[in-house]
């Protein structure tokens, strides 16, 4: 099929290229003319394992993917994707502007076309925000009826930072959610050959339902992580092993053994601004979700009770200390909600002199906190610092030991289980 796909962040980039991966033509659509001519060149303009060999793969002149800032290239497709941004409001709400003005500028370009398309929302929003925002808005500016003349869907994403490609091409389940039988008939053609490959779980339902799918989905995996860290927590305040519980009830087929690692709690941009965009949905029909906002209260405080942990071993006025890792989780340059920002907060605050390292995450924490020092290893960090908090478990980060011989005093407060304890260090676990 011929495939559009509007907006080419860590989802609309990593979704054109699997398509093309599938056989089908797609166009990615962009206003960034930066972003374009990067795609085009087979250069990811995001950090994801596998893209850039999609990329290169399927660009170039007798390539089935390539990118446009040219709205009008919709023109030649019979399905588009949105897959643009929804901020956060202050409020937690999302923020749907940016989806409203590419669905008008969606709309004002399709009214040209008189053949049937369908236009499918990947982006993550509220349930009920696809059938009366972004169709209404598509059926004014093309002056027609979507399941008449146009076709409306939604399909979520369940994408993790990192090994979204993998996540794509080998998914648990693929959701299809349309109100008429002609879009999830296009749906399905998009989709087939990605079930067949992969043998994956298929959900056919409504688009509201859909939407609050994907909700559900990562807010219970939040839930999830806070409930293991606030079981971690008493497990630390009792002497006991958390990670020795945990693979014990992970053993449960009702439990299972994924997000059963205690520690810092959950960041990236997916499960902050899910999790927060739900409960204010609810608040706004009158319902108070009770355990989210525990869940969330829970991963707020999991920071503060690391920088408590290292007070009770060494007070950090004017000293140096180590932050080892700021991406949200490893695999991926996102520092989006990482748990390193309140960290380096609570640093600051202590009037630290704070190093800090990542493998690749660097350059963009540098622009949020120009003013604190960037090793350019994880030893280097080391070298001389009274405390190390590790906050991302980077594998060059757990394979760290004699470098920790460097410090000023080897004080090692470890919010991921990433290393090991061992005489001559001062070790203390979050949660163990």
């Amino acid at each position: 099929m011929h495939l559009s796909v509007v907006g080419s962040g860590y989802v609309g980039t990593t979704i054109a290229a699997c398509f093309a991966e599938l056989g089908h033509n797609v166009v990615n659509i962009d206003i960034d003319e930066d972003i374009v001519d990067a795609i085009n060149a087979g250069d990811p303009p995001i950090h994801e394992d596998g893209l850039a060999e999609l990329l290169e793969e399927h660009t170039g002149e007798d390539g089935n993917l390539r990118a446009t800032t040219d709205y009008q290239a919709v023109l030649d497709t019979d399905v588009t994707f949105l897959c643009l941004p929804t901020p956060q409001n202050d409020d937690g709400s999302i923020d749907l502007s940016i989806m409203e003005a590419g669905a008008e500028q969606l709309g004002k370009t399709l009214a040209e076309k008189d053949a049937w398309h369908t236009v499918v929302v990947k982006s993550t929003v509220i349930p009920g925000s696809t059938e009366d925002v972004i169709t209404a808005i598509l059926e004014d500016e093309m002056d027609r009826e979507a399941g008449v003349d146009f076709g409306v869907g939604m399909n979520p994403e369940f994408l993790r930072e990192g090994t979204a490609v993998h996540d794509f091409l080998d998914p648990d389940k693929v959701v299809l959610g349309a109100d008429d039988e002609r879009a999830l008939e296009d749906m399905h053609g998009v989709f087939d050959p990605l079930i067949e490959r992969a043998d994956a779980h298929l959900v056919e339902t409504d688009t509201r339902t859909a939407e609050m799918i994907k909700y559900a989905n990562n807010s219970f995996l939040a839930a999830k992580v806070s409930l293991i860290n606030d079981i971690g927590n008493i497990c630390k305040e009792l002497g006991v092993d958390a990670y020795e519980v945990a693979d014990a009830i992970g053993l449960d087929d009702r439990i299972g053994a994924k997000f059963l690692r205690s520690g810092l709690g959950w960041g990236g941009s997916c499960f902050p601004k899910d999790t927060a965009a739900i409960r204010a949905a609810a608040r706004s029909e009158g319902y108070e979700p009770a355990m989210l906002d525990a869940a969330t209260e829970i991963n707020d405080t999991q920071p503060k009770r690391l920088l408590s942990m290292m007070d009770r071993h060494v007070d950090v006025e004017n000293k140096r200390v180590a932050v080892l890792g700021l991406a949200f989780k490893p695999g991926t340059d996102d520092i989006r909600n990482t748990r390193a920002i309140p960290v380096i907060e609570g640093l600051q605050e202590r009037d630290a002199e704070i190093v800090a390292y990542d493998p690749i995450a660097d350059e963009n924490m540098r622009e949020v906190y120009p003013d604190i020092k960037y090793a350019e290893s994880a030893a280097g960090a080391l070298d001389g610092a009274s405390a190390t908090l590790v906050v991302t478990d980077w594998e060059e980060i757990t394979e760290l030991d004699e470098e920790f011989d460097t410090m000023a005093t080897p004080v090692v407060i470890d919010g991921r289980r990433a290393i090991d304890r061992r005489d001559g260090i001062v070790y203390e676990g979050l949660t163990w």
